[in-house]
C-alpha cells in the first residue's frame, strides 16, 4: 500500500508542555483520514508539523515520500492546506485573492471552476469581509484546491457552520475524493467523521490512542454509538489523572 502521509515518533513541545508526544500515523493514497481529539489534545500542532509549518523536535514526517520542510518547494505544487485560523485581508475581493493564489503555482486549477463548484460564482466581486461564515469556509477550501493538489489538509473545516452549509461542504469533499484527492481532516463533528472518513485516529494528551475505522472504534468499546467510543478514548486520560 502506498502511504501519501507518514509520521514516525513525531514530538513537539512548547516549553514544558508536550503538545505532540510521539505520534505514529500513516495515510493511504486516496483515503479520507480524520484526526479527532478534545481541544488542546494536539490536533492542530500535529497538522502544522505534518505540513512543515512547525518543525518537530523529534521524529520523521514524509508527504508523498518527501520531507515537508526540506523539500517544501517540490511539495508546494501538490499539497493544499486550510488552517483552522485562516486569515485574509478583509478588503481583498474574492476574485483578486484567487488570482493571486493561482499565480503562485505553475499549473494551477481553474479557480473560476472551483468557485462555481463551491457556489461562489456570484461572490467573485465581493470583499472577503462581506462573505458569510459559510461562504468564507467554502472559499478557504477552494483556495486550498487551487494548487490542484494530490493531498489536502483541512483543519476544523466546518466549525461554526450551520447544518445546511456543513452538508454542502461534505458533498464537495466527497466529490474531491472521487477525483482521487487524499484528504486529511480534523473535526469535532462525529456525524461528519462517520460520513466522510475511511479511517480515524483519536489523539489524547499528544498521543494517538486509537487508529482504525469508525466501525472498529465502536466494536473495540462494545458500543454502536461512535460518541461513546470517542469519549472512551478521548477522555480516558482525564479520568486517570483524577
Amino acid at each position: 500500500m502506498e502511504y501519501i502521509v507518514s509520521a514516525v515518533g513525531l514530538k513537539k513541545s512548547f516549553g514544558s508542555k508536550k503538545a505532540v508526544a510521539g505520534i505514529d500515523l500513516a495515510v493511504a493514497q486516496g483515503e479520507t483520514f480524520g484526526l479527532l481529539g478534545a481541544n488542546g489534545a494536539g490536533k492542530s500542532t500535529t497538522v502544522e508539523c505534518l505540513v512543515g509549518v512547525k518543525e518537530p523536535d523529534e521524529g520523521q514526517v514524509l508527504l508523498m515520500g518527501k520531507r515537508p520542510r526540506a523539500q517544501r518547494k517540490t511539495l508546494f505544487e501538490h499539497v493544499g492546506v486550510q488552517f483552522q485560523e485562516s486569515r485574509y485581508q478583509d478588503k481583498v475581493k474574492v476574485d483578486e485573492l484567487c488570482r493571486m493564489t493561482a499565480c503562485l503555482y505553475r499549473q494551477p486549477a481553474d479557480y473560476r471552476a472551483l468557485l462555481h463548484s463551491f457556489g461562489l460564482d456570484e461572490k467573485r466581486s465581493s470583499f472577503i469581509e462581506d462573505l458569510s461564515g459559510g461562504q468564507k469556509q467554502r472559499l478557504f477550501v477552494a483556495l486550498a484546491l487551487i494548487p490542484d493538489p494530490r493531498l489536502v489538509f483541512l483543519d476544523e473545516l466546518t466549525t461554526g457552520l450551520d447544518v445546511k452549509t456543513r452538508r454542502e461542504v461534505w458533498g464537495y469533499l466527497e466529490a474531491m475524493k472521487d477525483q482521487g484527492v487524499t484528504i486529511f481532516l480534523t473535526s469535532h463533528y462525529l456525524d461528519e467523521v462517520e460520513r466522510l472518513c475511511d479511517r480515524i485516529a483519536i489523539i489524547r494528551n499528544g498521543r494517538i490512542v486509537f487508529t482504525g475505522t469508525v466501525d472498529e472504534a465502536r466494536e473495540s468499546c462494545g458500543t454502536a454509538d461512535l460518541e461513546q467510543a470517542y469519549l472512551h478514548y478521548a477522555e480516558q486520560g482525564s479520568k486517570e489523572a483524577q
